[in-house]
């Protein structure tokens, strides 16, 4: 088992919890269609973004700084299958650090498995786990996960990445 194994595998672990936990029934779905009732998972803490810790920051930092490398490649067309590889197990590496070091508050934490559970959306489909389906939309996906993880939380000296999309 190399290094990197059990962080991997936490995250792994971590997306399917979350997958599982966040992913509505197709009832659930259509009803919430049907009464066009929002999503409230994605919040602000009374209108306010919630509080940060340095594990969540240093990951989140680490995830963004992984796609502004990469998206240049990206949209020129020059990210090949091995470079999404690594990509998406960088990023599966940095959300299982952020699981098991991150403390937040229950409900600042609930609106985190959220962006989570959305980066894990992303790296399915980066990682070619999702049938179908261009790996750039992964990296697309992902970089607005980002503007919504910074729409949600404080954290300082924050950049956002622009997609060309």
């Amino acid at each position: 088992m190399n290094a990197h194994a059990p962080a991997r595998l936490l995250a792994i672990s971590a997306f399917a919890i979350l997958g599982a936990v966040f992913m509505p029934s197709p009832a659930q779905a259509a009803d919430a269609h049907q009464h066009d009732s929002p999503a409230a998972v994605l919040k602000l803490n009374h209108g306010a973004k919630w509080q940060t810790d340095a594990a969540l920051r240093k990951g989140m930092e680490s995830i963004r700084t992984a796609l502004a490398q990469a998206l240049p490649k990206v949209h020129a067309g020059r990210f090949d299958n091995a470079q999404y590889g690594a990509l998406a197990q960088g990023i599966e590496g940095q959300v299982g650090y952020i699981v098991q070091n991150c403390k937040l508050e229950p409900a600042a934490d609930e609106v985190l498995h959220a962006i989570i559970g959305e980066i894990g959306q992303g790296v399915e489909v980066i990682g070619g786990r999702v049938a179908g389906t261009d790996r750039e939309q992964g990296v697309v996906h992902l970089a607005r996960t980002l503007d919504d993880y910074a729409a949600h939380f404080e954290h300082p000296g924050w950049k956002g990445l622009k997609t060309g999309h």
